[in-house]
């Protein structure tokens, strides 16, 4: 405790950072931003932007990088975005923001990445997939596993899938994001002896649209994987970081 308040005094620890060390999260005017996740679940906590006002996401972002040296965002908007740059280039001006559709990934230099013997295989049926796969994607290459992205290989010409047999079998854990009637990840999750995630993505119209579609043929597989909840890249992501968090402690 003393050197804590001592590195407070001296400037060397922010009181964000000595407030994390403490209490494992940090409370600022946004709200409490759990900066103990990785260390406690081995996935970081992210930061939800949709809904928050660009002044809520910069507050927790800068949080974020003060005591993780990173910051995980999803659903981040265009002019979320163009707050968190103004403000990196104020606070953080070495920083560097990696963004793939909505999802924002933002490092300091002192940031150490981690590193995992593991190949997380990430697939999609079709292009309107695609950014919902990216969000899965960033929470995985953060994670430090290999990621090998497969696009467009929806059954609507199973051929494409039939394709790409070999190499979907050679990862170690597999996300499949598919809309419509979502068929896509219980084709694979027969052909593979790895673990399948099947994703539901919120394309489609008409009856059951919206996801609720895909969502419900992939909770009826009859070929075996686990279900996340529609569109929810982030979720089939960490869940992909823990399995292969547990390959690669076995390989070693």
């Amino acid at each position: 405790m003393r050197e804590l308040l001592e590195a407070v005094a001296d400037g060397s620890l922010s009181p964000a950072e000595a407030e994390a060390q403490l209490k494992g999260y940090v409370t600022d005017e946004a709200g409490r931003f759990d900066a103990a996740r990785q260390q406690r679940r081995g996935i970081p906590e992210a930061i939800f932007a949709d809904g928050k006002s660009a002044a809520q996401v910069v507050a927790f972002a800068e949080t974020a990088l003060e005591t993780t040296d990173r910051a995980l965002l999803t659903r981040v908007s265009d002019r979320q975005v163009a707050a968190l740059e103004s403000c990196l280039e104020e606070s953080f001006p070495d920083a560097t923001l990696e963004r793939r559709s909505s999802t924002v990934r933002i490092t300091t230099p002192t940031y150490d990445p981690p590193s995992l013997d593991a190949t997380v295989g990430i697939v999609t049926a079709g292009t309107v997939d695609g950014p919902v796969a990216d969000e899965a994607e960033v929470v995985c290459t953060d994670a430090g596993a290999t990621v090998d992205r497969i696009d467009d290989i929806g059954v609507a010409a199973l051929d494409r899938t039939l394709d790409q047999v070999d190499r979907l079998r050679e990862a170690d854990v597999l996300i499949v994001a598919a809309g419509r009637e979502g068929a896509l990840p219980t084709v694979i999750a027969g052909l593979v002896d790895t673990p399948v995630i099947g994703v539901p993505v919120a394309s489609g119209y008409g009856h059951a649209g919206a996801g609720e579609a895909a969502l419900a043929g992939m909770l009826q597989s009859c070929t075996v994987m686990s279900v996340v909840n529609i569109d929810a890249g982030f979720v089939a992501g960490a869940q992909a970081t823990l399995i292969a968090r547990a390959i690669d402690a076995a390989r070693h």
